[in-house]
């Protein structure tokens, strides 16, 4: 019998006895979950493997959800209004604990039904009657999902309890930090050669070898393997595939959003579950954006909760940058009234540019994950960290400022290492606002808790570069130890 599958069908299989008789009543399974038949035809195979893809894939509610919850505890972004401005006053303050709401269900839960539905395959693919090709493709996929979604909660938690098989244990410790880095590091490794080359695969939003080779890149970065983030960072240049889009402006966009910049992304469609961001960045009775003249209308949503850029992060760009054109600090309200954002940290991000078709909350713009400017300026910043200021470093930047229409910077501008360093995360945040890379950034470059406290949290404790395991996961598993300082 095929392993995990039998736990859904005792949901919908009895045992019936009768009176006195001594064998157990069989019946016919009609049931699309039926065991023996499930993993022995593609379609069936691949409906397990969508529903992991479907965990994954963070939009709707969870994706604006988890964005906020990445940018609301840096120095870019805040909120006021609106029912969630309760969790995004325990982000901003950094008084969130193991009984956040919006952590258990966003940055736990659900990527650990991720990790179910990828073990499900993985525990019964082989016995399959599929052809090998199949199976190793379908084995890669949901391998990828798997590592995606431990990368995601490494970055979140540190160590977490590795469930390496739907049939594990309920209870188990967390993995050691040797355990968690070997573990993400072979498995993105190890699918890479078994997935198809970027823009080969079978639907797009499928994994490929770019997206694991990026993923492995971003591993490297986070765990300052810098040498093995530069290598990895290369081979990806090295697919030719890769390029950056012409006009920041526009790249994010419905109309332009399959574009080679982007590796990996949270796909939305306004027919749901759809890219919400933009309804908390509207200012309240918006109506129009001067500059575009793009006009709010009926069909999109105007929420109470207000994203709000700080003005010391609005203020931070070079004159020029185009990369701030996306920032709105004016708009005219619904009486025909100029109103001024500026100078209240009230500034607003409008990178993904309202979608004139969205249907009440959902809009079509997909939520970037890796972008190749990511790539570019991770090998940058090992670069730096290898060897210090160096003439490759200042290229890659310079490729990415050279979009934003700025002039280029050299290596005598840099007088070590550290003051290198110190562009690079600025030259993060212009690039990547209200893209959920700030925490990490921030946390990399040890100054997540410092830079709360110039912005007066005093609360803010060295603790805090983790999250904290769900109390829900303490209570249900004993063997889970919780992060030192909650």
């Amino acid at each position: 019998m095929k392993k995990n599958i039998l736990y859904t069908l005792a949901l919908l299989l009895g045992l019936f006895f009768i009176n006195s008789c001594e064998n157990v009543l069989e019946e016919d399974v009609y049931s699309e979950l039926d065991p023996d038949g499930l993993f022995n035809d593609i379609i069936g195979a691949e409906a397990v493997l969508h529903a992991a893809y479907a965990e994954s894939q963070l939009n709707g509610w969870g994706g604006k959800g988890l964005l906020n919850l990445e940018e609301w505890c840096t120095d870019i972004e805040w909120e006021t209004g609106g029912g969630e401005n309760r969790t995004a006053v325990q982000m901003i303050n950094f008084t969130w604990d193991a009984s956040t709401g919006w952590i258990t269900d966003l940055m736990w839960r659900g990527p650990f039904r991720g990790v179910r539905d990828a073990n499900t395959i993985l525990d019964n693919i082989e016995e399959s009657t599929l052809s090998d090709s199949e199976k190793k493709l379908i084995r890669a996929e949901a391998r990828f999902i798997r590592a995606t979604e431990y990368y995601y909660m490494y970055t979140f938690f540190g160590p977490v309890p590795l469930r390496k098989s739907a049939m594990d244990e309920l209870e188990l410790p967390r993995a050691t930090e040797q355990e968690m880095l070997t573990f993400l590091e072979t498995e993105f490794s190890e699918i890479i050669t078994d997935l198809p080359d970027p823009g080969d695969e079978k639907v797009y939003g499928r994994a490929h070898k770019g997206a694991a080779t990026a993923f492995l890149c971003k591993f490297y970065l986070a765990s300052k393997q810098w040498q093995k983030c530069a290598d990895a960072a290369k081979s990806l240049m090295d697919m030719n595939y890769y390029e950056l889009y012409p006009d920041f402006r526009e790249m994010f966009k419905v109309e332009n959003e399959r574009n080679n910049e982007y590796i990996w992304v949270h796909q939305a469609v306004v027919e749901g579950p759809g890219n919400f961001y933009i309804n908390g960045a509207y200012p309240i009775n918006f109506s129009i954006e001067p500059k575009s003249g793009f006009t709010w209308t009926s069909n999109m949503r105007n929420w109470a909760a207000q994203y709000r850029i700080y003005d010391s992060f609005y203020n931070s760009f070079e004159e020029g940058d185009q990369r701030k054109e996306l920032i709105i600090s004016e708009f005219i309200n619904k009486k025909g009234e100029t109103v001024s954002l500026l100078n209240a940290n009230n500034t607003r991000s409008f990178k993904y540019w309202p979608d004139a078709n969205a249907q009440t909350n959902d809009n079509g713009n997909d939520i970037p994950q890796i972008r190749y400017a990511d790539i570019l300026l991770a090998r940058a910043e090992s670069l730096n960290e290898l060897n210090g200021p160096n003439q490759e470093s200042i290229d890659l930047i310079n490729m990415v400022r050279d979009r934003a229409n700025l002039g280029d910077i050299f290596v005598a501008d840099f007088a070590s290492k550290e003051e290198l360093r110190d562009h690079i995360l600025n030259e993060r945040g212009w690039e990547f606002y209200s893209e959920r890379k700030r925490r990490q950034d921030l946390i990399r470059h040890g100054k997540f808790i410092s830079s709360a406290h110039e912005r007066g949290i005093t609360n803010a404790k060295d603790y805090h570069v983790r999250m904290p395991i769900p109390q829900i996961e303490i209570d249900a598993n004993p063997l889970c130890e919780q992060n030192p300082g909650y």
